[in-house]
């Protein structure tokens, strides 16, 4: 499972927002493949915000499950991609925060 969030600048959501939704389907693609889980594993939101000018447009926060295969190379690998293809759909400048989940008390209900 990943559970992304992509903060975006409410200043330039009306101009991204169209590159970002065409990029979602890849972008889960690219997640799923890279963490070994399904689309079903996958949420992914985008939320417009209010930020200071001098902070990246773009915040993506990826919060995982831990697994021995998702070492913290894969998981640098992993924001260099996301960050290289949110950059490509807007132009804008992206920060990628990725946290392990505790699994003891991570709870979900779908």
């Amino acid at each position: 499972m990943p559970n992304v969030k992509l903060f975006v600048d409410e200043t330039q959501y009306r101009t991204a927002g169209p590159g970002i939704a065409a990029l979602l389907p890849g972008l889960r693609d690219m997640l799923c493949e890279a963490l070994s889980v399904g689309h079903a594993a996958c949420q992914i939101a985008v939320i417009p915000v209010l930020g200071l000018p001098d902070q990246p447009q773009i915040n993506a926060e990826l919060h995982v499950l831990p697994h021995r295969e998702r070492t913290p190379a894969l998981l640098r690998q992993m924001a260099y991609d996301l960050r290289a293809h949110l950059h490509g759909a807007t132009g804008l400048t992206v920060a990628v925060r990725i946290a392990s989940l505790d699994p003891e008390t991570y709870i979900t209900l779908k």
